[in-house]
Order: structure tokens, then C-alpha cells, then sequence
């Protein structure tokens, strides 16, 4: 298991809103309110939102609002909604990020996030699953999308209590509905 280490010192900084986790937004909070624990958020995220690779098309979707309202969005729009969610329940919540393989012989960031609950951070993946990926709320024993297993694989041990620059920029930049989303994704943690 990853140590875990937050990126800021001010823990007031996993429950704020920014431009990209905005659970400021009305629906976000009423639905935050209407799931009400964080393993509801996460299943909610988890099974209701689905992957763009698994739906075969690519929302654009990565502001938590927009998430939302898509139902479908990459491993990091899933986590900018699962955080929205989960610090509009009041629970500390940030991203975390791992450097995976592409399938192509390159690298790709993934996205995932870290809950503070009992007293300690815990990584959670809500990408999404399907044949070959079983992730589970669990936080006591990581239950990822994808363990870190081949050379050059790494967990970045960092919670960000918001995405870096970069990968907001790279996100921005990609075209809904285009194959390939993964095109767009930085090889290493940008920023």
C-alpha cells in the first residue's frame, strides 16, 4: 500500500470547491445529500457514471457538475465527481494519480482519490468496473482499478486537494466524442 501524503498543509483544502471539484453546484449537493454516506457516493460514482472507454465514447466531461450530468466521463472526471460528492457530505476528500501503461508500450496518468476517514487517508478508484477490473470501497485494503505491477508503473504518493494545471489544460483541451481520449493524457503527473 502507498503511503499517502497530502500536498498542502491546510486541511480546509480537501472540502473546498474550485472550478473543477464545484459541489457548490445544486444538483451535486442534493444529490450528495440524498446518497449520504461516502461508500454510497462511491458506488454511486463507481456503477451510475460510466467509463468513456466502456461506453465507446468520449464525453469531455471532467468538471464534477459536468460529470454529473453526463453519466460519463474518464478515470478523472469520475474522481473530480466522487471528491465533489464526498466534500459536499462534509468527508476531506483529494486526487491521487498513478503513471499505468498504455497498452501501446507508453504511459498514461490515471486518476483516483483519497478519502480521510478514522483518522487516516485511504485510496479509492471508482473508474469503473468490468472484466478484469473488480475496484472495491474498501479502506483498510486497497481495492484499485489497476495495482501498480509493470515496470514504470508508480503511485505518486501525493493528495492534491485540486488537479494540477497540466492535466486541468489537457482535459480541457480534448474533443468530446473523439476515439482515443487517452491521446490527451499526459505520460507523467504534470506540475
Amino acid at each position: 500500500m502507498t503511503i499517502l501524503a497530502p500536498v498542502t498543509d491546510d486541511p480546509a483544502a480537501y472540502l473546498a470547491a474550485d472550478a473543477t471539484i464545484d459541489h457548490q453546484d445544486p444538483d451535486l449537493r442534493r444529490l450528495a445529500a440524498e446518497l449520504a454516506t461516502p461508500e454510497a457516493a462511491y458506488l454511486f460514482v463507481r456503477d451510475e457514471v460510466r467509463h468513456s472507454a466502456d461506453a465507446g465514447v468520449y464525453s469531455g466531461a471532467y468538471r464534477a457538475s459536468e460529470v454529473l450530468a453526463a453519466r460519463n466521463a474518464i478515470c478523472h472526471g469520475k474522481s473530480h465527481l466522487l471528491v465533489a460528492l464526498l466534500r459536499a457530505q462534509g468527508v476531506p476528500a483529494g486526487l491521487c494519480y498513478q503513471r499505468l501503461g498504455d497498452g501501446e508500450g507508453g504511459f498514461m496518468v490515471h486518476g483516483l482519490i483519497a478519502v480521510r476517514l478514522g483518522g487516516r487517508w485511504s485510496r479509492l478508484d471508482a473508474r469503473g468496473n468490468k472484466e478484469g477490473v473488480d475496484a472495491r470501497y474498501d479502506l483498510e485494503h486497497e481495492r484499485l482499478a489497476w495495482p501498480v505491477a509493470e515496470p514504470g508503473e508508480l503511485d505518486y504518493p501525493g493528495v492534491h486537494a485540486t488537479p494540477p494545471a497540466g492535466l486541468v489544460r489537457a482535459l480541457a483541451e480534448a474533443e468530446p466524442g473523439r476515439d482515443g481520449y487517452g491521446y490527451y493524457l499526459p505520460s507523467e503527473l504534470p506540475d
